[in-house]
C-alpha cells in the first residue's frame, strides 16, 4: 500500500533543547494511525509539526500525494483537542464562514450526518460540550480533505456520542481517506487503529500494528476457572496458579493450547468440577502501561 506521508529524521528544539532526535515514520493511505507517548515524549510536537502548525529544524516531512501548488491546508482536516468560536455566532454563521473559506467542493451533508441540522440557529456559546466536538468535527471535514488529523475525537463524549464518532472515523476510511490521531483511550485506538507509532524521550521506539506491539512486550495469558471438588491445598501447588478473583481460581499460561489441556487433566486428576472458564489476553492499555513503567525505570 502506498504512503500519503512520510517523516524521515525529523529534529526539533525549543529554546536550545533538543526535543525531537531524529524521527521517522510513515502513514499509508486508507489506515487509521495513532501517535503514542507518556506526556513530554514528543507526541504532541511531532503532530504540530506534521499539521504545518509549528517548523521544525531539521529533516522532512513528505505529504507524497500533495499536488504541486495545492495548499496543505485544503489537503488536511485537523480537529484540535481544545477549539474555541465566537460564543455569539450561530452554527449556521459558522458553517458558511469555514465554506467560503473551502477551495475544495464542500460537503453539505455535514449537518445531517453530524445530527447538527436542527441546531443551525443555536449560538455557539449555548451548544453543549458534545455539540461542539460534533461540530469541529464537521468544519475539520468541510474541505473534503484527504487527510484527517484527530486529537482526542472522543474527550467529552457520552457512550452515544462516542459510537457514532467512530462510525463516521469508520466511513472516512471506507472512502479511501487516511486517518491520524491522537488519544489517550487505548480500547479506542486499540478497537480502531491500524497501526501505531510509539515515541519515547523524542525518538520513534515502535511502528507497526497494536498486535505486535503487546507481543513485543511479552503475551501474558490468563485462564480463569470456576470450580469445585478439589481441596484448596492441591489446587495452589498446580503450575501458573495464582490466586483467587471472585468466584474464580486464576492461573498464568504460556500459550492457550497445550498448557491448559495439561491444567484441566489436572484438575480432572484431582476431582474437579469445572462449572466455567474463561481465557483473558492482554490489552493495548495493559502493554502501554507496562512499557511506561520500563520507560521510567530506565
Amino acid at each position: 500500500m502506498d504512503s500519503v506521508l512520510r517523516i524521515n529524521n525529523l529534529v526539533k528544539g525549543y529554546k536550545g533543547t533538543e526535543v525531537l532526535h531524529g524521527i521517522s515514520f510513515h502513514v499509508l493511505k486508507g489506515e487509521i494511525f495513532s501517535l503514542l507517548g507518556a506526556n513530554g515524549a514528543g507526541k504532541t510536537t511531532t503532530l504540530e509539526c506534521m499539521e504545518g502548525v509549528s517548523p521544525w529544524d531539521k529533516g522532512e516531512i513528505c505529504y507524497t500525494k500533495l499536488i504541486r501548488g495545492e495548499s496543505l491546508r485544503d489537503y488536511i482536516g485537523i480537529q484540535l483537542q481544545s477549539s474555541s468560536l465566537p460564543e455569539s455566532m450561530t452554527m449556521r454563521e459558522i458553517f458558511q464562514l469555514f465554506q467560503a473559506a473551502a477551495v475544495r467542493k464542500t460537503d453539505n451533508g455535514l449537518q445531517e450526518r453530524f445530527g447538527l441540522a436542527q441546531l443551525m440557529n443555536k449560538q455557539y456559546g449555548h451548544l453543549s460540550a458534545g455539540q461542539k466536538r460534533r461540530l469541529h468535527l464537521a468544519l475539520a471535514l468541510i474541505r473534503r480533505p484527504e487527510i484527517l488529523y484527530l486529537d482526542e475525537p472522543t474527550a467529552g463524549l457520552d457512550i452515544e456520542g462516542q459510537m457514532s464518532l467512530h462510525e463516521e472515523i469508520k466511513v472516512f476510511k471506507t472512502e479511501g481517506k487516511t486517518v491520524i490521531m491522537a488519544s489517550h483511550d487505548m480500547a479506542e485506538i486499540e478497537k480502531l487503529c491500524d497501526r501505531i507509532g510509539v515515541i519515547r524521550e523524542g525518538r520513534m521506539e515502535y511502528e507497526g500494528t497494536t498486535g505486535d506491539f503487546v507481543e513485543l512486550l511479552g503475551d501474558k495469558i490468563y485462564t480463569e476457572l470456576r470450580i469445585t471438588g478439589m481441596e484448596e491445598k492441591a489446587l495452589t501447588k498446580l503450575p501458573g496458579f495464582e490466586g483467587r478473583r471472585d468466584s474464580y481460581c486464576r492461573f498464568r499460561l504460556q500459550e492457550v493450547g497445550e498448557d491448559l489441556y495439561y491444567l484441566l487433566g489436572e484438575l480432572r486428576g484431582n476431582g474437579a468440577d469445572i462449572l466455567d472458564i474463561r481465557i483473558e489476553h492482554p490489552t493495548l492499555e495493559e502493554k502501554f502501561l507496562e512499557f511506561l513503567r520500563k520507560e521510567n525505570a530506565s
